[in-house]
């Protein structure tokens, strides 16, 4: 079975652009991974493409993909829309990669877009909750933050987690996020700000939840035989692991983890045949602070329960012993629904490659993107290593 490698990747600017479309998005996404690929790509090598959105405001439902995908002047290039909620272009980077790996394509775009900040509150918060179980949670009243706050609140319970631990996470983040040019929240808050600000849904304050956002990104994966064509230095898809799980958090026998993101996480260290040991930095979905505490535990950054104290070590910081969401995460960089996880590849790339600017860590060699579907009903993962590093 060939290898996959990611050779380009790039977005848009993250944030609320009433002036822009989602086709026009997707094409400054685009253009920017195109004209990130070292020896250049003609864009007619691209043999197929996936596109992830959920659709937000029910613009363009069917045919969403190709509607972006013909606009850039892909023409006839086979395109299949992906939807798995808020991992939607994360698991279209995953069928990008089986489509290589089968044999059926060597070169291929994935990504995704979306448009959130033109729908009111009340209809966001209804195109939110339909990534949840629609039967007992949406229609009962609960919200995408409400299912959170539950799960936020039972790992207080079980494991003594702070408010202040949960606010750690937002600090971080929005330093990180500061430092990205393409970051919708790219400001710096303090832990007070965190903490005092107004409660979204107990414990969780408006610093512990992410915006809505309007964006696009897109990244190329290409197969062993041409990935020479286009970089002398690449980048492996190493691993990849995914999962599904019940949508609904009642029908679940956890609410302090995601079961899927473990068992992603677990297939694609196997596949990778690396442990976390050798991760030197992670992009995890932080859709809410709690998210992220506890995919440090779902991936094995810690152990079941310490997350709260690792975020307090300092460990995930930029200068930390183990780096996560250096793009600003979800929380600061910004969550467009269908682009975040081909956002998290676009970052997990700039870091392999050395072009993360502000926000560059010491030459890094294997990297992981970790994307959650609504509150855990799917996760997929990816590994990534710069080949000539982890061969010398």
């Amino acid at each position: 079975m060939t290898d996959a490698y990611l050779v380009g990747a790039g977005q848009s600017d993250y944030g609320s652009f009433p002036d822009e479309s989602y086709r026009s998005l997707f094409a400054t996404a685009y253009e920017s991974t195109l004209d990130s690929v070292p020896e250049g790509i003609d864009p007619d090598r691209i043999d197929e493409a996936f596109v992830g959105t959920l659709g937000v405001g029910g613009r363009q439902l069917g045919l969403s993909g190709p509607a972006v995908t013909e606009h850039v002047g892909l023409h006839g290039v086979p395109t299949t829309r992906v939807e798995n909620a808020c991992a939607a272009s994360g698991y279209a980077v995953r069928q990008a990669v089986q489509a290589v790996k089968s044999g059926m394509a060597d070169v291929v775009l994935a990504g995704g877009v979306e448009i959130m900040t033109d729908a009111s509150g009340d209809a966001v918060r209804y195109w939110l909750g339909v990534s949840g179980e629609t039967e007992w949670e949406r229609l009962s009243g609960t919200t995408f933050s409400g299912v959170y706050a539950q799960m936020a609140s039972a790992h207080m319970r079980e494991h003594g987690t702070t408010k202040e631990q949960l606010s750690h996470v937002a600090v971080k983040n929005h330093a990180n996020g500061a430092k990205n040019p393409h970051a919708q929240l790219g400001f710096e808050c303090t832990l007070e700000d965190a903490m005092n600000a107004p409660t979204v849904a107990d414990p969780l304050t408006l610093y512990h939840c992410c915006p809505t956002t309007d964006g696009a990104a897109t990244a190329l994966i290409v197969s062993e035989d041409v990935v020479d064509e286009f970089t002398g230095d690449p980048i492996r898809v190493a691993g990849v692991g995914a999962s599904s799980d019940r949508v609904g958090l009642f029908q679940r026998d956890t609410y302090s983890g995601v079961p899927a993101s473990k068992r992603a996480a677990d297939e694609a260290y196997e596949m990778a045949d690396r442990s976390v040991d050798d991760l030197d930095f992670a992009e995890v979905h932080d859709c809410f602070a709690i998210a992220e505490l506890m995919a440090y535990e779902d991936i094995g950054l810690c152990e079941r329960g310490e997350a709260g104290e690792y975020i307090e070590s300092g460990a995930t910081k930029m200068d930390g012993e183990m780096p996560v969401n250096t793009s600003g995460g979800l929380k600061s960089k910004g969550h467009p629904i269908g682009a975040t996880g081909a956002g998290q590849v676009v970052e997990a790339y700039k870091q392999l490659s050395g072009q993360a600017g502000d926000r560059q860590l010491d030459d890094p060699a294997v990297g992981l993107t970790h994307n959650v579907g609504g509150s855990g009903g799917a996760a997929v993962v990816h590994v990534f290593e710069r080949e000539q590093e982890v061969e010398q």
